[in-house]
């Protein structure tokens, strides 16, 4: 049996190495020099930077991608540093204290900040922490079988009764339900901002699953030795590269391969089914099965042919709204940020209107930075990242796809320093101490992504959103990927392509 993989991201190679793995020839087509999509690590100078994953869930021992790394054969590979991140307002920074003071501090902090809001943030915690025992048992319902599983079932019901109020609520309704204070609102909301989501484009029972307490103290017991949905946040040690490297290399030591500069032209379709795909060069190459990741647009009204896909398909993926892209820096600094910044990473929120800043966003307004970056210095957690005694420091704030004020190519070094300018009011002198500079605009992105709009994300989390299934109604063709009914995220469209490989060899 052959398979036929498009795109050479996470999804495509950890599908291609289930799929390898059990036997099957496998080949994957990437259309970029290089592969790994968005979860490479680049490198200039003696420098090293990811360009697309941060501080990752799901990778601690015990976790879902941890678990697949071990079925793959590669977790030793992959060593993960476990760690948290800082949040920063324009009125306060929030940084975990030296002394553990228990899950909870953060909102004993708040108290001391917002007096008048102790109350309401008393009640939001109760809604955390309804909302993280109802996660914990849907995961626990996932592993346990029988009456064990029924149980389990029986429990969540009984935990979803004290949250049902809110199940049509979105986030903007939730954090005026609790809290009066705007900063407060941006405060557990303004991540949503990095998804291109609106407060009142989110499902109200998300909120505490994207503001996880463990994000920001690593100290907090953690999923699974607790059996809570409070995962452990990781940084792949060495950068991303390593479980790109590693994961490729379960499919190479298995007999196959991955092709860099090798685009699809199209795939071919027979009687309904999928046989193969065309190359841009006009090869054809015959196969028994094709999964295709990234955009959804891309492989059903190009690769496929809007006259081969149902109605209410396309309707499907027309209506979706997508995500932006970023504007991304990479420094290499001979300064030491962490006197500024003791931790890898911190978000940086400038505006309390996060509703007129994705709206604005959407229409092709970029802020420079005025509204929010968030500053990653991986070297701290991977020293090869950086020659001794530098860092490598990367700032990038969520960005339109398309600026309404000029192409992104010519305006990439302008909007880069702007950018830069807005970070050192964090890290004072910063400009003077970069030794080298990279540039990844939306433009970049779309080059590497082969999207015409490039999604950072995939799709967005919004109310009504509704991705395309892994299953298409092409026999034997799978859609995988960050667009795809999986969602974003390192974790997300690994589990998703483990569940598409599981599906193919149970079939055959």
């Amino acid at each position: 049996m052959k398979a036929i993989i498009i795109g050479s991201g996470m999804s495509g190679l950890t599908s291609g190495a289930y799929l390898a793995k059990a036997g099957y020839e496998v080949i994957v087509h990437e259309q970029f020099p290089t592969p790994g999509g968005v979860t490479v690590t680049v490198k200039q100078d003696g420098f090293g930077w990811d360009i697309g994953p941060l501080l990752l869930e799901g990778f601690a021992p015990g976790d879902k991608g941890r678990v697949i790394l071990e079925e793959l054969g590669v977790s030793d590979e992959v060593p993960s540093v476990h760690e948290d991140r800082g949040l920063s307002m324009q009125e306060f920074t929030l940084w975990k204290p030296d002394n553990y003071q228990g899950p909870y501090w953060r909102r004993d902090a708040l108290k001391k900040i917002f007096p008048e809001e102790r109350e309401a943030l008393d009640r939001y915690y109760l809604f955390y922490d309804q909302m993280i025992k109802l996660m914990s048992l849907g995961k626990q319902s996932e592993i346990e079988k029988g009456l064990k599983g029924l149980w389990i079932k029986l429990q969540m019901w009984l935990a979803f009764q004290k949250v049902k109020d809110k199940v049509n609520w979105n986030g903007s309704q939730l954090m005026d339900h609790y809290f009066q204070s705007p900063v407060l609102k941006t405060f557990f909301l303004g991540i949503v901002a990095d998804f291109v989501t609106a407060p009142s484009e989110f499902p109200a029972l998300g909120v505490p699953s994207i503001h996880l307490e463990t994000a920001f103290d690593k100290r907090i017991p953690t999923f699974p030795g607790t059996r809570s949905a409070q995962t452990a946040y990781t940084y792949i040690r060495g950068g991303c590269q390593t479980m790109v490297d590693a994961v490729m290399g379960v499919i190479t030591k298995n007999g196959g391969r991955v092709v860099t500069n090798s685009a699809v032209k199209r795939i071919l379709v027979k009687e309904g089914k999928a046989v193969g795909v065309e190359l841009a060069d006009g090869t054809i190459e015959q196969g028994d099965v094709v999964l295709a990741s990234g955009g959804m647009k891309e492989l059903f009204f190009e690769l496929v042919g809007k006259e081969m896909i149902p109605a209410e398909l396309i309707e499907q993926i027309e209506s979706n709204l997508m995500m932006e892209s970023v504007l991304m820096v990479q420094l290499g600094i001979d300064i030491d940020p962490t006197p500024y910044q003791p931790a890898a990473l911190c978000y940086y929120y400038k505006t309390n209107d996060l509703e007129g800043s994705v709206q604005r966003l959407r229409s092709g307004y970029y802020h420079e930075g005025r509204e929010g970056f968030l500053i990653y210095v991986p070297s701290l957690h991977s020293k090869s990242l950086a020659p001794e005694e530098k860092y490598a420091v990367t700032i990038y704030t969520i960005a339109p796809d398309t600026l309404n004020d000029g192409p992104w190519s010519q305006r990439r070094e302008e909007l880069a320093d702007k950018l830069i300018a807005e970070a050192e009011t964090q890290i004072p002198g910063l400009s003077k101490h970069i030794l080298t500079r990279l540039i990844l605009t939306p433009e970049d992105f779309r080059k590497r992504t082969a999207l015409k709009h490039h999604s950072f994300g995939g799709i967005p989390p919004v109310i009504g959103n509704k991705a395309p299934s892994h299953q298409t109604p092409i026999q034997n063709l799978w859609f995988i990927g960050a667009q795809s009914e999986s969602g974003g995220g390192v974790l997300n469209v690994m589990t998703g392509a483990q569940k598409v490989a599981t599906k193919i060899l149970g079939l055959n």
